[in-house]
């Protein structure tokens, strides 16, 4: 895999379509990339919104051939629209994918691979009974994040924030927790989210789980 094709991969790494050794020279290549790892934390956001889409067969080789030509140099779009192409776009991967892949069923490669490979924190709040585990990779240009979540109802709108040691605070990603909650009686899946801060591994403190109105979910230190 070149560099070139590696910055086209984002896509299919996202939805675990890649083989093994593209799968592993991608993740080399997204250790010193901060384009694709903002890209691919971009990708995984747009699953809950896409939660119950069901897929349209299609090979998986032509899947990736159009996640790898998708890249073309035009004009960049009004900021706006980007969002909206996102999601459009991200709606019709989904109707391609074939390998058992349902968005919502399982987490993305990317989660999974984080989950693997980074250090573990995890906390529990007496008060909401939210349990939660982050998983911490340290890269060069930051550090590199994800979130099992469990025993939380909703409906709720999330945020998880890195709280660095000099009390700065920076979003890692966000999220919607729909009626039913996760990890709980009746939906036990858990919720798994990633992302990424520009704050050292070193220097962050603890990161929280707060609610759009101001209360905090969770707390886990790190």
């Amino acid at each position: 895999m070149n560099r070139e094709t590696a910055h086209t991969d984002v896509g299919a790494y996202a939805l675990g379509l890649l083989e093994d050794h593209d799968r592993r020279a991608f993740e080399v290549h997204l250790a010193h990339c901060r384009s694709c790892a903002a890209e691919l934390g971009g990708l995984s956001r747009m699953r809950e919104l896409l939660a119950g889409v069901e897929p349209e067969p299609v090979a998986s080789d032509e899947l990736i051939d159009v996640l790898r030509r998708r890249r073309t140099p035009i004009r960049p779009p009004a900021p706006n629209r980007i969002l909206l192409a996102a999601a459009a776009g991200f709606v019709l991967i989904a109707g391609g994918v074939t390998a058992g892949l349902t968005l919502g069923d399982r987490p993305p490669a990317a989660t999974q691979s984080i989950m693997a490979q980074g250090e573990h924190r995890s906390g529990t709040d007496p008060a909401t009974g939210a349990r939660g585990t982050v998983a911490l990779i340290s890269h060069g240009w930051g550090t590199w994040v994800a979130l099992d979540l469990s025993n939380v109802r909703g409906p709720l709108n999330c945020e998880l924030v890195a709280v660095n040691a000099s009390g700065g605070k920076h979003v890692v990603t966000g999220w919607a927790v729909p009626a039913k909650g996760y990890g709980v009686p009746g939906s036990p899946g858990h919720l798994t989210v990633e992302g990424g801060v520009a704050d050292p591994l070193a220097d962050i403190v603890r990161f929280e789980v707060r609610v759009s109105d101001g209360s905090n979910l969770l707390t886990i230190p790190v």
